[in-house]
C-alpha cells in the first residue's frame, strides 16, 4: 500500500508540473494578446493625432509663418533698442576717458601703498657686536623678528584699505 501511495504521489507531481507549464504558457499568451491590443490602440490614436494635425495645418502657409516670425523679431529688436535708449544714462559725466581714470586710480593706490610703507617700524639693530660665528638660534630669532615686522605692517595696510573701501561704500 505504501508503494502504491508513492507511485500515486509521483504521478500527481508529474501532472502538477504539466498543469503548471500549461498555465505558464496560457499566461504568456494572455500577456502577448494584451500587448497587441495596447499597441493597436496606440497606433490608432497616433493615426487620429496625425489626421488632426493635418487638418490644423491645412490652413497654414509656411511663407506666411516665416514672414510673421520676421515681423515679430523686428518688432522685438525695435522694442529692445527703445528700452536701451531709455535706460542708458544721459551723457553727463561720460566725457572722461576710461583709461585715464584707471591710470589715476592706480596712481592713488600706489601713493597709499607708499604711505603705508613709510610707517613701517623695523626692529632696532642690536648695539652690541655679534659674535664672529653666530649660532643658528640667533639667526633664526633675527629672521623671526624680521618676518613678524613685515607681516604686521602688511596686515595693517590691508586693514586700512578695507576700512577705506567700506567707508566709500557706506557714503
Amino acid at each position: 500500500a505504501a508503494l502504491q501511495a508513492l507511485k500515486r504521489k509521483k504521478r500527481y507531481e508529474k501532472q502538477l508540473s504539466q498543469i503548471d507549464g500549461t498555465l505558464s504558457t496560457i499566461e504568456f499568451q494572455r500577456e502577448a494578446l494584451e500587448n497587441s491590443h495596447t499597441n493597436t490602440e496606440v497606433l490608432k490614436n497616433m493615426g487620429y493625432a496625425a489626421q488632426a494635425m493635418k487638418k490644423v495645418h491645412e490652413n497654414m502657409d509656411l511663407n506666411k509663418i516665416d514672414d510673421l516670425m520676421q515681423d515679430i523679431t523686428e518688432q522685438q529688436d525695435v522694442a529692445q533698442e527703445i528700452s536701451d535708449a531709455i535706460s542708458n544714462r544721459a551723457a553727463f559725466g561720460d566725457e572722461f576717458d576710461e583709461d585715464e581714470l584707471m591710470a589715476e586710480l592706480e596712481e592713488l593706490e600706489q601713493e597709499e601703498l607708499n604711505k603705508g610703507m613709510r610707517d613701517v617700524r623695523l626692529p632696532s639693530v642690536p648695539s652690541t657686536s655679534l659674535p664672529s660665528r653666530p649660532g643658528k638660534l640667533l639667526a633664526c630669532h633675527f629672521l623671526f623678528l624680521m618676518i613678524k615686522a613685515c607681516s604686521s605692517t602688511r596686515k595693517r595696510a590691508e586693514d586700512e584699505d578695507e576700512m577705506k573701501k567700506l567707508a566709500a561704500w557706506a557714503s
